[in-house]
């Protein structure tokens, strides 16, 4: 485990390159930058997880993961097998790891640094990313340089894991959504809000938006109230998720890395 720390928060990554770590990685999550906890000195653990704190299974996960999975590298020859941005050669089938990334980890002032470099067939990618602690803010950046001569497709989204909160109130954005569903619902002070507490099983929820800015997330937190996240980007596809355990949201990051060009974003957590 890495752990970043000042007087305000500190944060647990899972170290990609200790074997003590790997069993908590699979083929979903994305294994450099893996935020596993963040505490305070107060408060203690501020995150949650699907199926935190009673235990951990790889496709749930805990914390803030984040996930290139939805958009595997594969040709028509190669079956079931992929590569993964950011998680390595893998068996999708059979939900195995075949061949993982293997990262450089550098430690810096308030800061990890991720670095790797990945090649299937004609696709050939580095993915950098930086995690990094000031006051109490943490930000999740990569970039992905495509080095190939196949395009790149990324979808690339963050799934944080908050406690949920002892009101219905969940998240109030920046950007206008609607959607259709009996799990949520808008309140009159736009905070979308749980319905039918409590819940005995996961409630997705996907939203529609036409937004052409980026995304401002203000999110109810049991221990400190109102937490908040912004993004670099726009969001493209924009699901949200709960169960009696967590409530997390999902913006996606969506672009097409074409040979010798780059892609870069990043992910404000204000605790």
């Amino acid at each position: 485990m890495l752990t970043l720390a000042n007087g305000q928060l500190s944060i647990e990554l899972l170290d990609p390159t200790d074997p003590a770590d790997q069993a908590r990685f699979g083929i979903r999550y994305c294994t450099g930058g893996y935020i596993f906890q963040v505490s305070d000195p107060h408060h203690g653990p501020l995150l949650s997880g699907p199926t935190y704190p009673h235990d951990f299974n790889w496709f749930d996960g805990q914390g803030i993961p984040d996930a290139f999975n939805l958009s595997p590298l594969r040709s028509h020859e190669d079956g079931d097998t992929a590569l993964v941005v950011g998680t390595g050669l893998c068996d999708l089938a059979a939900k195995s790891v075949l061949d993982p990334i293997r990262w450089t980890v550098t430690e810096e002032p308030g800061a990890f640094h991720f670095l790797a470099t990945q090649q299937h067939r004609d696709w050939r990618l580095e993915i950098d990313r930086i995690v990094t602690l000031a006051g109490r803010t943490i930000r999740s950046w990569t970039r992905v340089t495509n080095y190939g001569s196949e395009p790149i497709p990324l979808r690339w989204f963050p799934h944080p894991f908050y406690p949920q909160p002892e009101s219905d109130e969940l998240i109030k954005l920046n950007i206008d959504v609607t959607f259709s569903g009996d799990a949520y619902e808008i309140g009159d002070d736009g905070y979308i809000r749980r319905r039918g507490w409590p819940w005995d099983e996961g409630k997705f929820q996907p939203l529609r938006h036409e937004a052409t800015e980026r995304l401002v997330v203000q999110q109810r937190h049991p221990a400190l109230g109102i937490v908040t996240a912004s993004t670099s980007y726009v969001p493209g596809f924009f699901p949200i998720w709960g169960n009696q355990h967590t409530f997390s949201w999902e913006p996606f990051f969506e672009a097409t890395v074409h040979p010798r060009d780059t892609a870069e974003w990043s992910i404000d957590y204000d605790f």
